[in-house]
């Protein structure tokens, strides 16, 4: 069991775009048990690779009795829309409301290395969709109002 440190803005690799898992290994596995690690001891709700440090498209849930790792997620088909104040490790103490889609399809590798497509909604698809954001190198205060945005980019 490691807990990992969580990246927090303004460090640079948080802006980056991950890249994608070539092969699932044993050091994929143990990316994915740390990432559950640290997600549990931040109190958070979900964590991508890139918010500890490690640039590839690796992200995890645990939202309720949902828990899940995704390997390479991409969503490919978005219905609806809801709008939520969300919260980020990476950004403490910053809420943005967010407006996302409110269904998703996603597919991604489990890792067993099985294929799957996931029709979910709701807060599951609010955390998918907030996680992929981070493997794009993007963070919630994009979404936010002129004033985050500016301070980002400084």
């Amino acid at each position: 069991m490691a807990i990992l440190d969580v990246l927090t803005f303004p460090n640079p690799l948080l802006k980056q775009k991950s890249v994608p898992v070539a092969g699932i290994s044993q050091q994929t596995h143990r990316l994915i048990k740390d990432l559950f690690d640290t997600m549990k001891a931040y109190k958070g709700i979900g964590l991508a690779a890139p918010q500890v440090g490690v640039l590839e498209r690796v992200i995890v849930v645990g939202y309720k009795k949902r828990k899940m790792a995704l390997i390479n997620p991409v969503i490919i088909s978005k219905t609806g829309e809801q709008a939520s104040d969300e919260g980020c490790l990476s950004l403490p103490g910053i809420t943005v409301s967010v407006s996302r889609a409110k269904q998703i399809v996603v597919q991604a590798l489990l890792p067993d290395e099985t294929q799957v497509t996931l029709e979910e909604s709701g807060m599951i698809a609010t955390i998918i969709q907030h996680e992929i954001d981070h493997l794009e190198g993007v963070l919630i205060t994009q979404y936010g109002p002129p004033i985050l945005r500016q301070e980002e980019e400084e």
